[in-house]
């Protein structure tokens, strides 16, 4: 959709949840989200500036909501209403037990503001759309949730592992990021016992203890490490 078919106040709106949704956001980020110029975005954003919004310019960086300034409620189209449930269905699909109570909690306060009308469409879409999963599709894991924590907060963990060899010990590893591969989640971090970065499997994690202690961040990017992969095992 190009910016002369999207009118300008629900691109203002979209915009505005887009700022509140990152703590610095670019002139580029906006424009190739909503497919417009530059020139566009610097005019919708002195536009939300003179209706009372309290957005911060960071000089080199881009654009900021002010601390501590609330706007009501998001509300939610049909559309995306229905792919909050669709997304609820595929999600009860997966291996790591804490995401999907996680999610489940976060999908109730989502329901919780949406309009009566809307609520009734819900509850009939969640009855009518299935996703169906393999019988081996059972819970692995239930330590996601615990780890994307020490990885944002940069917390050391303790984790007692066990191999596919049937190996166990026990690592103080530094939590990097997790990616999946549909069938599991991973966990790629920084292992002090081996000096360099292994990738755990959250199934084969046995016990897990994050520990009060932090570590620096790692001056690379996820990019970056994968990089790093690819020539150490082309070579």
């Amino acid at each position: 959709m190009s910016e002369n078919e999207k009118p300008r106040l629900t691109r203002l709106t979209d915009v505005l949840t887009q700022l509140q949704s990152k703590k610095i956001l670019t002139a580029r980020e906006i424009a190739e989200k909503h497919q417009i110029s530059i020139r566009t975005v610097y005019r919708d954003i002195r536009t939300l500036e003179r209706s009372g919004i309290p957005i911060v310019t960071i000089e080199g960086k881009g654009y900021s909501i002010m601390q501590g300034f609330n706007l009501p409620p998001v509300m939610f189209t049909e559309s995306e209403a229905n792919a909050m449930i669709t997304a609820e269905q595929i999600i009860a699909g997966n291996k790591d037990k804490s995401l999907i109570e996680e999610y489940q909690n976060a999908v109730a306060k989502v329901k919780a503001i949406l309009r009566y009308s809307q609520k009734e469409k819900v509850a009939l879409l969640s009855e009518r759309i299935v996703v169906r999963k393999k019988d081996e599709n059972q819970n692995t894991s239930n330590y996601l949730m615990i780890i994307q924590e020490a990885v944002t907060n940069f917390k050391l963990i303790k984790i007692s592992y066990e191999s596919l060899q049937n190996k166990k010990t026990e690592r103080l590893v530094e939590p990097f990021a997790l990616y999946s591969t549909q069938e599991n989640w991973l966990l790629i971090a920084y292992c002090r016992l081996r000096k360099d970065f292994r990738v755990f499997r959250l199934d084969r994690i046995k016990k897990l203890q994050v520990q009060h202690q932090q570590f620096e961040a790692h001056k690379m990017t996820l990019q970056e490490y994968f990089e790093i992969c690819k020539e150490k095992y082309s070579n």
